[in-house]
């Protein structure tokens, strides 16, 4: 007689609908434990049997074979003190038996790393009005949650060709001026252990396509403000919302960060005066260092970096040094790019310690004259070759505050240029965001009692 029977052979009987074939017991290494599960029940998947046990649970039904090194694991110690009771209600509304998937003895390892270590598995980095590298808190935040970052430039032709007056959107020198800073921003990012990819196409095409390609799960981005600007933003978080995406987006064009402002971007003044009284003893954050090392490119995809664009590509023409008239062509001594915005930064620093404030007829301090009457940096600003808060930390470093004309505004006069440049940003940011509101009252420059 079969032992499993015999063992059963005093338990009460089972009616016939629950009955079913007795399941024959191997020999070891193998065992088969014949487990059955209801909602009320959760059965450990390293619950393992072992074989003098098998035939208490070989005559119910819902019966799933479980292979387990029991020959090999026998020494395990079972605690149960109601090994199975005499019936059991067997009745589960559970569409499929977890048992039935194959066990494995392996260790088990997550599908996606990246999302174990809480950190994003590529991320793309769209540079914009921000080709520097010091001082970015877009490459830096997402070289800190990323496995991988790809740099991403596009030459948007809707910046470029013929406007509806028949001028051109871009010049032959703004051109120069940008692919030159973006060749050099590519340089400095290949010197960190990254690259930039170049491509000539609208941002949210280009970025849909290549975040297809590497399975990239964020785009970091800095803030613009004009309306083609946000326009494009509006389109490219439609277009990554599709994909499943997330656009992020920072604040790094203005002395003071908008956070910092004492008044919602509602109630920004519209005149100059009241903005620089608002903003007086505001603190201005700290710059961001620049990375010593960024992480590798997406190993998915294989992206090619492109080549960048010459004029000719972008449909302008090449400039000539003389004008018509003999004069020499303005822009000519001025090279785009981070390295030289730093280089002249430093010259002007030097220039300002040099030369001494001229007081003027009142007594008060005036700005640096002579050939330091401007810092002459304003187009590397443009395009973000260097942020203000690098140039505010470099004067300040090298400027007294006896230099500062007594305006109250901060460390040297130059800070009070900033401040316009800063008024003009957050008005323009201000009437974007409003311009559904109707009849909104107009902004004006003016630095006197209109606030």
């Amino acid at each position: 007689m079969d032992p499993n029977s015999q063992i059963l052979e005093n338990s009460e009987p089972i009616s016939s609908e629950d009955q079913s074939p007795p399941v024959p017991v191997h020999s070891p290494p193998f065992a088969v434990a014949s487990l059955t599960l209801s909602l009320s029940t959760v059965i450990p998947s390293n619950f393992l049997v072992q074989p003098r046990f098998s035939g208490l649970f070989s005559r119910q039904p819902n019966k799933d074979n479980v292979p387990t090194q029991a020959a090999s694991l026998s020494h395990l110690p079972i605690s149960c003190s109601s090994l199975c009771p005499p019936k059991i209600s067997l009745k589960s509304t559970v569409s499929a038996n977890p048992l039935q998937i194959p066990l494995s003895l392996g260790p088990r390892r997550p599908s996606e790393p990246s999302n174990g270590a809480g950190m994003r598995r590529a991320t793309i980095v769209w540079f914009r009005n921000d080709l520097r590298i010091h001082d970015n808190e877009c490459l830096n935040s997402a070289n800190n949650d990323s496995i991988s970052v790809l740099p991403v430039y596009c030459f948007d032709p809707r910046d470029y060709g013929k406007s509806s007056s028949g001028f051109d959107k871009t010049g032959p020198y703004r051109a120069t001026f940008v692919i030159e800073s973006v060749s050099d921003l590519r340089k400095n990012l290949q010197a960190r252990g990254s690259n930039l990819v170049v491509r000539i196409g609208k941002p949210e095409t280009v970025l849909a396509e290549l975040a297809k390609e590497i399975g990239a799960d964020g785009i970091y981005a800095h803030y613009e403000v004009s309306h083609d600007e946000m326009e494009t933003e509006e389109r490219i978080e439609s277009a990554m919302k599709e994909e499943n995406v997330e656009v992020k987006y920072f604040w790094g064009s203005t002395l003071y960060h908008i956070d910092d402002l004492p008044f919602k971007m509602e109630d920004m003044p519209s005149s100059h005066g009241a903005f620089r009284e608002r903003v007086q003893g505001l603190s201005v954050r700290k710059t961001i260092e620049a990375l010593d090392k960024m992480k590798g490119l997406p190993s998915r995809g294989d992206v090619e970096p492109g080549d960048i664009p010459s004029l000719s590509e972008l449909g302008l023409n090449q400039p000539v040094a003389m004008s018509k008239e003999g004069w020499l062509a303005p822009n000519t001594s001025q090279v785009g790019g981070e390295t030289e915005a730093l280089h002249r930064l430093q010259k002007y620093a030097a220039e300002c310690r040099a030369q001494p404030p001229k007081a003027t007829n009142n007594g008060a301090q005036n700005s640096i004259y002579g050939a330091t009457f401007s810092n002459k940096i304003s187009p590397w600003l443009t395009m973000g070759c260097i942020s203000p808060r690098s140039v505010f930390d470099e004067l300040n470093k090298t400027v007294s505050r006896k230099h500062d004309g007594g305006n109250g505004t901060g460390t040297n006069w130059l800070m009070f240029e900033l401040l316009w440049r800063d008024f003009f940003r957050f008005i323009t940011k201000k009437y974007n965001s409003t311009k559904k509101q109707p009849n909104p009252s107009p902004a004006t420059a003016c630095t006197g009692a209109l606030a």
